[in-house]
């Protein structure tokens, strides 16, 4: 895959909104077959597009991109050679940066930069008045990918907001599909008045009605549409933390999930088991490696290995 190739396949995954991370090499120490600008795709079933090395290295750069995938926090990852010790696979957190010991490596260092793209949080404005293109606006300088929306749409599952801004016009019927959805945080940009006495209408639970704010926004005394978008996206910052932890991450079909990880019993190094992941059948139990060379040796042996 060439180099734009790699950059054409990223912008379709964005566009997606598919997360992937970015692994690019920035440093090596020979011998190594990677050179610096190599880089390669980690995505959320484990698959690598790309160059970043032999099988070990890009074993590892799976196993740390799937990682950084559920943490969403950059990093630098160098992998060197064990170089007899005992510290195979042991990683030693610093500030961004993660070490690991692969025996598997032909003597040389990499460093690795492992960048997250996650896609920006989604969110449909509903209404046509200058409120809503208000929001629209602010919404998009601040990063979100914010849409316009209609009544009878159906909803994302990863959906993050829903604004209401249609005075009075289906409001009913998009707040009780969107609170059912389980969306993190619904808003009504209404009166106090005319709020309450539409939410106390709504036919949902008493847990679903709390996640619609009404009137939607703090109170900071916003006039004008664009401070109304302000005051709205202000307090969907401010309750940020309490909404990202009402996201159910299985609800998301390309959404990170924790990949099963097992340890190479000929290198010790700690391998995420992937449909492409190198394996064996031993005795009834399934027996997973970094690459194609421990495969082989444990192959060749494996009582030299079984208390590994």
């Amino acid at each position: 895959m060439t180099d734009a190739e790699l950059l054409t396949r990223a912008d379709v995954l964005r566009h997606g909104r598919t997360p992937f991370v970015l692994a690019t090499v920035v440093h090596v120490e020979r011998p190594t077959s990677a050179k610096p600008g190599d880089s390669a795709l980690v995505l959320p079933d484990g698959t690598v597009e790309g160059f970043v090395g032999g099988s070990c290295a890009e074993t590892t750069v799976q196993l740390q991109g799937l990682r950084v995938l559920r943490t969403g926090e950059s990093l630098l990852l160098r992998i060197t050679p064990a170089g007899g010790s005992d510290t195979a696979g042991a990683e030693e957190p610093g500030e961004g940066l993660v070490t690991v010991a692969n025996p598997c490596l032909s003597g040389g260092t990499l460093d690795i930069f492992l960048e997250a793209n996650l896609p920006p949080a989604l969110a449909y404005v509903y209404g046509h008045a200058p409120v809503a293109r208000a929001l629209l606006d602010v919404g998009r300088v601040l990063g979100l990918d914010v849409r316009p929306a209609s009544p009878g749409e159906p909803l994302p599952p990863d959906l993050h907001v829903v604004v209401i801004a249609t005075h009075g016009r289906d409001e009913e019927t998009v707040l009780t599909e969107a609170a059912r959805a389980g969306v993190p945080y619904i808003g009504l940009v209404a009166s106090p008045k005319r709020g309450a006495t539409v939410l106390a209408g709504l036919d949902l639970g008493e847990e679903q009605k709390t996640r619609v704010h009404t009137p939607a926004g703090l109170d900071i005394g916003a006039r004008t549409p664009a401070e109304i978008a302000l005051s709205v996206y202000a307090e969907i910052i401010a309750l940020r933390p309490q909404t990202a932890r009402t996201v159910c991450p299985e609800a998301y079909p390309a959404a990170p999930r924790a990949v099963p990880e097992e340890v190479d019993p000929v290198c010790g190094m700690t391998v995420a088991v992937t449909a492409d992941t190198h394996s064996l059948d031993q005795a009834g139990h399934r027996v997973y490696f970094c690459g194609p060379g421990c495969r082989h040796a444990f192959a060749d042996d494996p009582s030299r290995y079984a208390h590994a």
